[in-house]
């Protein structure tokens, strides 16, 4: 059986902390694990900048609501659904994917927890386990699954290359350039041909 890992914001959602960082007016907040690939020193940093500017949890989940899926995503995503098991793996926090989760008609994911003060200030952040992409697949490995997984940043690529086949998926050209190997793809539809051309081999 073959278990399809998606990452979720630039796959399949905007980036959360980009559309954000543009509402709020506070462009060092559009750093991304596209540009950060160590996520502990990527969050410190975005912690530190909310703290600085006195912004909580509410203010980023009220942008969030605003927030819809790509357009194609969720058409994507339920067809895929019907071909394959899909889990959205993703170093996102359960506080910010609920509203996205509605809108994507609730499937999978496993993500992270932020921790959050009776102030709506977030003061910290735990994750799922070590590597958590990486760690997800292998897990999944363990319980006798192959998995096939697309993603567009850094943190994806654990899970892309342990995967029986990976993607990625709208990425920079840094990243398509610094992993040749990987084939890179555009359009929803390409992504799903992919997909299913795996699962027609195994």
């Amino acid at each position: 059986m073959i278990v399809t890992c998606l990452d979720l914001e630039g796959v399949l959602v905007p980036e959360i902390w980009i559309a954000f960082a543009e509402e709020a007016g506070i462009p060092e907040l559009k750093r991304t694990t596209r540009d950060e690939p160590d996520y502990d020193k990527l969050m410190e940093y975005r912690l530190q900048i909310l703290r600085d500017h006195g912004l909580g949890l509410k203010e980023i989940q009220d942008t969030i609501e605003r927030i819809d899926p790509m357009p194609g995503a969720k058409e994507f995503l339920d067809r895929l659904r019907a071909l394959t098991q899909v889990i959205i793996v993703s170093d996102t926090f359960t506080q910010f994917a609920e509203p996205l989760m509605r809108k994507l008609g609730y499937p999978t994911i496993f993500c992270n927890e932020l921790v959050v003060d009776e102030a709506g200030t977030i003061t910290g952040f735990t994750m799922r386990c070590p590597q958590t992409k990486l760690t997800t697949v292998n897990a999944l490995h363990d319980c006798g699954l192959e998995t096939i997984a697309a993603g567009d940043s850094h943190n994806d690529l654990g899970m892309i290359t342990h995967s029986k086949a990976g993607f990625l998926f709208r990425s920079t050209d840094a990243i398509k350039s610094e992993y040749p190997e990987i084939e890179a793809l555009e359009e929803y539809d390409e992504l799903y041909d992919a997909i299913a051309a795996v699962i027609a081999e195994n």
